[in-house]
């Protein structure tokens, strides 16, 4: 197996270089590289290119790599499906716009939560991710960004410098499963790309010990709880989380969060429909009754709700609502004093829009 220079310390880096018979100064010129997301060895220019071939022999430059990229049509969301050093592949996405650019993280290969409407855990869960693998994953936006600037390709309107602004830890897999590893790599995605925490989002199905964690570890990211119904018993049915932490312990800790760190809950909100027996679209968590119930769990709390409309999963049978039936939803919402917005998404042509990612292009999912 070939070495991973990227994780390789800097002392273990130029162990490796000088082993090679090169001066230590190409240890650090090779760190350099590393630290911007160089996919390869080819790229590295000031380096002679007897020792990028030898290089490319014996070892990789990351611990993930590029088996696909897909672009939307609008050019401003970019989906890689990435593979890992033991075969294991895993998505994230680039989405460029006006106030920056974010990059939607995966935590784990494969998910173990089994949400009903979702593809990310068709395939069930594989493993945790390490902070390396986690952080290379911002630095593959990293490396596209530059090649953004290279050709001049930037949104309309674009104030930021091309470099990836905010985080959402919102890919495959539950974060708080492993928790450890997510706060590791947010601790060096803060200190090494100087992303703010208050650019940084962190999202859970309901993991309550992780969501204390969280609180303990004290920083002031931003939380979102995928909550997607207003009642343990409807829940319970497209959510299995549910039968170990309810509505109200979960809201409970998030609350607990948003308090302590003065930070506004963000409420995810997934509005589905079924089909009847007459192939009929029907509501099924997004009526004016749940709107209510949903209302009222939120009252008094520094909340933010994005309603999602449903994007279309093929193994699901779900079915998307209209537009009007969100509209209602969101308008009662409003009525009972919750900040509501409705999401809009970014990149459903290239199935990476909420609750999309899956690893459809996968070794054994074709």
């Amino acid at each position: 197996m070939k070495t991973i220079l990227f994780n390789l310390n800097d002392k273990e880096l130029e162990q490796f270089i000088t082993d090679l018979g090169q001066p230590r100064f190409r240890a650090k010129q090779i760190r350099e590289w590393l630290n911007r997301g160089a996919p390869d060895f080819g790229v590295m220019k000031n380096i002679p290119e007897d020792l990028r071939n030898k290089l490319s022999e014996i070892a990789e430059t990351l611990p993930v790599k590029i088996v696909k990229k897909l672009e939307s049509s609008d050019n401003q969301t970019t989906k890689f499906l990435l593979e890992l050093t033991d075969g294991e592949q895993i998505e994230c996405v680039l989405m460029r716009t006006t106030y920056g650019n974010s990059v939607c993280v995966s935590s784990q290969a494969g998910c173990a939560m089994g949400c009903k409407f979702c593809a990310s855990t068709l395939l069930g869960l594989k493993r945790n991710l390490t902070v390396n693998e986690m952080y290379a994953q911002v630095l593959t936006a990293q490396w596209e960004l530059r090649g953004d600037r290279l050709r001049d390709i930037r949104p309309n309107g674009d104030a930021n410098n091309g470099d990836v602004s905010h985080i959402v830890v919102m890919g495959t897999g539950e974060p708080l499963q492993n928790t450890e590893n997510v706060i590791g790599f947010l601790e060096r995605a803060n200190g090494e790309l100087n992303i703010s925490w208050r650019r940084i989002t962190v999202s859970t199905c309901g993991i309550v010990p992780g969501i204390n964690e969280l609180n303990k570890w004290g920083r002031p990211i931003n939380l979102a709880i995928s909550l997607h119904a207003p009642t343990d018993e409807l829940r319970g049915q497209i959510m299995p989380i549910n039968n170990r932490y309810k509505l109200n312990e979960v809201l409970d800790a998030a609350f607990a969060f948003s308090d302590t760190h003065n930070r506004q809950l963000m409420i995810e909100y997934i509005l589905l429909g079924k089909y009847d027996k007459n192939g009929s679209v029907v509501i099924y968590n997004a009526s004016a009754e749940h709107a209510e119930k949903l209302s009222n769990l939120l009252h008094n709390h520094n909340v933010m709700v994005n309603l999602i409309p449903w994007n279309c999963v093929d193994e699901r049978d779900f079915a998307s609502i209209s537009g009007n039936a969100v509209h209602r939803f969101q308008d009662i919402l409003i009525k009972n004093g919750i900040h509501t917005r409705i999401r809009r998404e970014r990149g459903a042509d290239i199935g990476s829009a909420c609750g999309q990612l899956r690893l459809k292009n996968a070794k054994g999912n074709r």
